[in-house]
């Protein structure tokens, strides 16, 4: 244990000795011509952000370029075309089209082709935003009423939230084995058959999305919660004063006042599950096809098939159609025109403040 210890150390330290030099190395370059140089009176500040500029640059940046670069090659291990090899691997425009080409005509898979896997990605983006927003409300209004115990359960619901996602999954999948699964166990003693969740293609897509809500509900409840805390009890005094019910308030208050709120919050749910690559792929345990998505089809094209400059260009794909899902969604919830009020507001408080 100590041996394998002191070998991954002996792997790492060189790595962050490297690292603290540059900065090092960098932060005295910036104070030099910053600070004695030219006597900038930012340069303190600029300083500060440096290192945090050099990781974007370094683990945002940098991949990205290098991802449309590969996108214009026809890079491919499989047939021989590394980008190490002088002469094997061909760059231009012409092989860009080519892979955007493929992409939509030849298979993303084995077998499935781009249309399946991407109505089947909406589909499992759609039912799981919609499950994680609907319970999610539901959970933060639960936990937002007076209750013994309050904190408690506002501490418990992290829960699932908290525990590292592969190691969630993992066990997860243990409780769909055929033989010692919960639920088959359950099932077995309640007088039903056994559910082939890793082998029957509509159960294991089954057993992927109840592995996901599991995961999504708490993280949708607390920022609801968050949003309904801020919300003036007042307004639902004066609605029950005017006679109003618990659904005319939840419709005509609590909906709008959370829009704010939602928006970014079904935004990054799309986003995240849409990219959610960690559920899918380990749950799949039987690799079947018809579990894919987007995202696990592009790791089996880039990592299982080595087919890398195809799998670059079928990355530009899936972030072209989050880019322009994002746009549609927040022009149609009108979101653009909350942030310009609240800059208006803003303004004025300034304004006021002078």
């Amino acid at each position: 244990m100590s041996s394998v210890v002191l070998r991954s150390l002996g792997d790492v330290l060189p790595t962050l000795g490297v690292i603290v030099l540059v900065v090092v190395a960098l932060e005295l370059l910036l104070y030099l011509v910053l600070k004695r140089m030219l006597n900038y009176k930012y340069s303190l500040a600029y300083m500060l952000v440096m290192p945090a500029a050099l990781g974007l640059l370094v683990l945002v940046v940098y991949p990205i370029v290098y991802n449309i670069v590969i996108a214009f090659s026809d890079t491919n291990l499989f047939a021989g075309r590394f980008p190490t090899r002088p002469g094997s691997v061909s760059y231009g425009v012409g092989e860009f089209i080519d892979n955007i080409k493929l992409v939509f005509t030849a298979p993303v898979l084995k077998q499935e082709y781009f249309f399946p896997v991407f109505g089947r990605t909406m589909l499992w983006t759609f039912l799981q935003v919609a499950v994680h927003v609907t319970l999610g409300m539901m959970v933060a209004m639960l936990l937002n009423r007076p209750m013994k115990l309050r904190g408690f359960y506002r501490t418990v619901i992290l829960f699932p939230w908290a525990v590292p996602q592969v190691i969630a999954v993992l066990a997860w999948r243990g409780e769909f084995n055929f033989d010692y699964g919960y639920f088959n166990v359950i099932l077995t003693q309640m007088g039903f058959d056994k559910i082939p969740w890793m082998s029957d293609p509509f159960w294991n897509y089954l057993a992927v999305n109840m592995t996901n809500w599991w995961l999504g509900v708490p993280f949708m409840s607390v920022v609801l919660l968050g949003g309904l805390q801020s919300i003036d009890p007042s307004y639902y005094e004066a609605a029950e004063i005017d006679g109003g019910g618990k659904w005319v308030q939840f419709k005509e208050i609590t909906l709008p006042l959370m829009r704010p709120v939602l928006t970014p919050a079904v935004v990054l749910g799309v986003i995240w599950t849409f990219n959610q690559f960690n559920v899918p792929f380990f749950i799949n345990q039987q690799e079947l096809e018809t579990s894919d998505i987007l995202v696990t089809a592009l790791y089996r094209a880039a990592f299982e098939y080595n087919r890398y400059g195809f799998a670059s260009a079928f990355a530009i794909i899936i972030f072209l159609i989050l880019m322009a899902f994002t746009l549609i969604y927040m022009r149609l919830s009108n979101f653009q025109v909350d942030v310009g009020q609240s800059k208006k507001r803003l303004a004025q408080a300034k304004t006021v403040g002078e």
